[in-house]
């Protein structure tokens, strides 16, 4: 757990969200300090990016609450959320895959109005993900996969978030490329941005993360660090592929 005096940033109780009739999120109960980097993991359909949505604004809550710098979230919209600091990096990265590269990452810098502020940041992009100022004039659409989740990850870094939401950045990407994007990951973590992190990659998630929560059908089922989830006989046979 965090040291005594670090502020809970993210805080989710009861949370509930429904498609319709169809129940998905089941009164989850989450917390996320601030400079820490947090995991969500567990099989597909277990809920987890209906969660990050909701984090988001992008999807409404059937029930419960979501609480951020201790402010209800509640009736706040989605664009709203992101003035405040919550950028979404979403699975299959959203792009706008028509634009050119500088274009998407111009997107995502359009709720600011610091020109100067703007600049800086691109620039340091564009320090931390060279591949991309390469192919900055580039149509998105044209990129690779590893390329393609690299400028998702930029353009939300544009917004300036406090809080990043990313899910399942690794999916269908080379061994090599993942490794770059957690690297990537690291380095924003680092420079004091919380991450809630969605990863089909069970074990580089939580040795990357400082926690980690395991969902099974809409529901937290176990939470902890993450090397006591990582050294968890049951969370090794059900996600790491080890026999129990």
């Amino acid at each position: 757990m965090p040291s005594d005096g670090v502020k809970t940033l993210l805080r989710l109780a009861g949370v509930q969200v429904a498609y319709g009739a169809i129940e998905a999120v089941k009164g989850v109960d989450l917390e996320l300090f601030a400079g820490e980097m947090v995991c969500l993991i567990g099989a597909n359909g277990a809920g987890k990016t209906t969660t990050l949505n909701a984090i988001a604004g992008t999807l409404p809550l059937s029930g419960g609450s979501i609480s951020y710098h201790e402010e209800d979230l509640a009736r706040l919209p989605a664009h709203k959320r992101l003035r405040r600091g919550i950028a979404l990096v979403p699975e299959g990265r959203g792009i706008f895959t028509r634009l050119t590269v500088e274009e998407n990452l111009r997107m995502g810098a359009y709720i600011r109005k610091d020109a100067d502020g703007v600049a800086a940041d691109m620039a340091r992009v564009f320090d931390m993900l060279p591949r991309i100022h390469e192919r900055l004039h580039q149509v998105a659409g044209t990129l690779s996969g590893g390329e393609q989740q690299m400028l998702a990850i930029g353009r939300a870094l544009l917004s300036r978030p406090r809080l990043l939401l990313l899910d399942e950045p690794s999916m269908g990407l080379a061994p090599l490329v993942v490794e770059k994007i957690f690297e990537v990951v690291q380095s924003v973590r680092q420079e004091g941005v919380s991450i809630l992190l969605v990863e089909q990659n069970a074990n580089l998630a939580l040795e990357f993360a400082q926690r980690g929560y395991v969902m099974e059908s809409g529901r937290i089922m176990l939470s902890g660090s993450g090397r006591e989830l990582l050294a968890n006989p049951a969370v090794r046979a059900a996600y790491l592929g080890e026999a129990s």
